[in-house]
């Protein structure tokens, strides 16, 4: 039982990184394809190998997660709550994706993790357990957003007076080829970051069931991670990219310039920097609005802004609920 559990973890894992690379492909390409930067095939195509190439680059982020800020029980217990974490953020991702709005992969996880572990609790089981899990994963997830919309802004005005003397079209022709390199940095800098949340996972799984000591990380573990997660990307989910790009706000070359590099550096800084997860979609979503609420017309969409931020809120509540129910369903044969 325990074997097999295990082997539909690691399933879940890689339809985790799927899902969640299909989801996100539109942080790395929405602004550069709005501003014809680059087109569709190309920007998901670049997406997808900067994806894998990132996930491919560091494990440090997920060997953190499984061996110091998050604990599981051992056992089937331990493999039924990262079971019903997993197909709750899955089940997330998909309806956040076929409505349209953009929402964090890492929060639906970590919702549906503490759910399912919560839920444990009530049937006599052992909670999820971590060493300052709120310091380390949940205080920069919610500070990332806001960091995002306050340096976009910022950021716009010394750029536009640094080119208050070119010519538009100058000045469009040159920020659409620095969108093509700020395009592949984000996606890198998502393979940095999401794909080890999915390698963590795994990793727990294998720690649960006695295969792994959670002091290395195999190397077959890391290749699935950013495999499934590349392929994932390669079928972009259009529908966010489309919200992000069209419906939330009004956008220019130099601003979406700004919004995807500096979405890149952050991610760079929590991954490499500072080993703490950044939510790529928080952090572009927010760098999208913030860098475009910095021009003299009004370009945001503040309703449709609302509900994204509502969403966000909404993310980690939702996945917990769904996550406690999916385990009580499972606790029976675990």
């Amino acid at each position: 039982m325990e074997l097999f559990l295990l082997v539909l973890v690691v399933g879940f894992a890689g339809a985790f990184a799927f899902i969640n690379g299909f989801h996100d492909v539109s942080n790395s390409v929405t602004t550069a394809v709005r501003t014809r930067a680059l087109t569709p095939t190309i920007a998901v195509l670049l997406a997808a190998i900067f994806n894998l190439v990132g996930a491919l680059l560091g494990t440090t982020l997920a060997l953190l997660i499984s061996d110091e800020w998050i604990s599981l029980p051992s056992g089937p217990e331990g493999l039924g709550i990262l079971l019903a974490g997993l197909t709750s953020a899955c089940l997330w991702g998909l309806g956040t994706w076929w409505l349209g709005y953009p929402s964090s992969s890492t929060h639906a996880l970590l919702g549906g993790l503490l759910g399912s572990g919560f839920a444990s609790t009530l049937v006599g089981g052992n909670r999820v357990g971590g060493t300052d899990l709120w310091l380390q994963i949940v205080l920069p997830l919610l500070l990332s957003p806001v960091i995002a919309f306050v340096l976009a802004f910022l950021l716009v005005y010394p750029i536009t007076w640094l080119a208050r003397y070119s010519q538009p079209r100058r000045i469009n022709q040159r920020f659409r080829m620095a969108q093509s390199v700020s395009a592949a940095a984000f996606a890198l800098g998502h393979g940095l970051q999401d794909g080890q949340r999915s390698m963590a996972v795994i990793l727990l799984a294998l720690m649960a069931a006695g295969f792994a000591s959670g002091s290395g990380m195999p190397l077959w573990v890391q290749l699935f991670a950013a495999t499934t997660m590349a392929v994932g990307t390669l079928f972009g989910g259009w529908r966010i990219a489309h919200t992000l790009g069209r419906r939330l706000v009004r956008i220019d070359p130099m601003r979406g310039s700004v919004a995807q590099g500096l979405g890149a550096i952050m991610l760079f800084v929590g991954a490499i920097g500072l080993h703490m997860p950044v939510s790529s979609t928080h952090t572009v979503g927010s760098a999208i609005v913030g860098a475009g609420a910095n021009q003299r017309f009004d370009s945001v969409h503040v309703v449709l802004v609302l509900k994204v931020v509502a969403v966000w809120a909404l993310t980690a509540g939702a996945t917990a609920l769904l996550g406690g129910i999916f385990f009580l369903a499972l606790n029976p044969v675990l």
